[in-house]
């Protein structure tokens, strides 16, 4: 496993640097107390665009069994996201008709967040999750799971039972090394008539709002809708609608179908966007080799800030150990000399560290009882709702740090 030397979408050769953070460990590998004297692997994390399709990548270090075979991410611990996937369910099934009598598969099901609206409304689901720990808690849930990875041969072996009515991909899209395998598999696996939803964070914002830490290993490419229409057409999808979505700092959604399935009509929306990431630069290589000066940009910006608050006698903690804390931490060098500690709301984390930096993780109550002056939010996308489940910071005058995208003090 290396840095690509072509593209993984278009085939095209690799020069042109998007983003260059240095050498990092892999981001949810978070390090047991037992391990702490142990050396752990660090692998370039460097963002290149293809100068043909503008898709951009990183290397594919450590296969998607290493990384997701045994995960410490669960997505039922946000209460916010739980809130977005509800509404999901209902827009959805309203708009589309989706009922008792249809199939609704979610590659990437984690712990059964999703498909337990849809479960509650009588519809039967089936849940497709590589890693076994996740995909045991889903199963406890009632949530029928399949524990594999998602592709063409996968996709085959489901088909010949049933497919997919509405076939589901939140956040998934980008974890995938084997892009046109995975797309593939989707187009084999989708009804004739069946409908796709896909999320993923947008590229215009990680450029627009300097995100350069949502990049890491498990984050394989980085799309905006223009690069998405041309994977998805390849394989005989059409994108017919596309929504902007305040997750993740600004995500799509994207509505796609069988390219011969003339009951969808492509809406307005699909062209509106187009014609602005255009504007805003997308479709020039220029626009992505230009970032590459923002991160340093951020990281003179927080560790100036760190340096004042910590030689002013103030007390620093995080909030969160998401994967894009530990890109910004490591990038930053940013360890126990700056954060005394973050925190975390699930189990599976507290009472590890994170990789690479070694700072130890807690259980929320930690901050009442420390009372630090400042809470770094390392999961800047959920700040307001981790503002208001913290507000009792300010009982001794405490504040939070967050990149928005530059660094500011609530």
């Amino acid at each position: 496993m290396t840095e690509r030397g072509s593209c993984r979408f278009c085939g095209a050769g690799l020069s042109h640097v998007c983003a260059d953070l240095g050498i990092a460990p892999i981001a949810n590998d978070l390090i047991e107390a037992d391990q702490l004297d142990r050396m752990e692997p660090y692998y370039p994390l460097r963002a290149l665009v293809c100068e043909r399709c503008l898709l951009v990548q990183v290397g594919e270090f450590e296969s998607p069994g290493a990384i997701f075979s045994d995960y410490s991410y669960f997505s039922s611990f946000s209460t916010s996201w739980l809130a977005h996937c509800r509404a999901y369910v209902e827009s959805v099934s309203g708009r589309f008709s989706i009922g008792a009598e249809h199939t609704v598969v979610e590659i990437a099901s984690n712990d059964g967040y999703l498909l337990q609206y849809f479960r509650e409304r009588g519809i039967p689901v089936l849940g497709i999750e590589p890693a076994e720990n996740v995909a045991q808690a889903a199963i406890v849930k009632g949530i029928p799971t399949v524990v594999r990875f998602f592709g063409t041969e996968a996709a085959r072996d489901l088909a010949q039972t049933s497919r997919a009515d509405l076939l589901i991909g939140n956040n998934v899209l980008p974890h995938v090394p084997d892009l046109n395998d995975f797309v593939a598999g989707m187009s084999i696996l989708l009804a004739e008539r069946g409908l796709i939803t896909i999320e993923f964070p947008h590229l215009a914002r990680l450029i627009a709002d300097r995100q350069f830490d949502t990049i890491y290993h498990e984050h394989f490419s980085y799309f905006s809708l223009t690069t998405a229409k041309g994977v998805f057409a390849r394989h005989g999808l059409t994108i017919f609608d596309v929504e902007e979505i305040p997750t993740h700092g600004g995500s799509l959604r994207i509505y796609a179908r069988h390219s011969a399935d003339s009951t969808k009509p492509e809406q307005a929306s699909v062209t509106r966007l187009l014609t602005r990431e255009a504007e805003a630069g997308l479709n020039a290589l220029e626009t992505f080799t230009a970032f590459a000066e923002q991160p340093p940009a951020l990281k003179r910006e927080l560790l100036r800030l760190l340096i004042d608050l910590k030689e002013s006698g103030s007390t620093v903690v995080g909030y969160g150990a998401p994967a894009k804390g530990i890109t910004l931490l490591n990038y930053c060098g940013i360890g126990t000399d700056f954060l005394d500690y973050t925190v975390d709301k699930s189990p599976h984390k507290q009472g590890r560290y994170l990789p690479g930096v070694r700072i130890p993780i807690r259980a929320p109550d930690e901050i009442r009882r420390t009372r630090p002056d400042y809470v770094l939010i390392l999961p800047w996308n959920l700040k307001d709702e981790i503002v208001e489940e913290m507000a009792f910071v300010r009982e001794w005058g405490g504040r939070f740090l967050v990149r928005a995208p530059h660094m500011t003090t609530i």
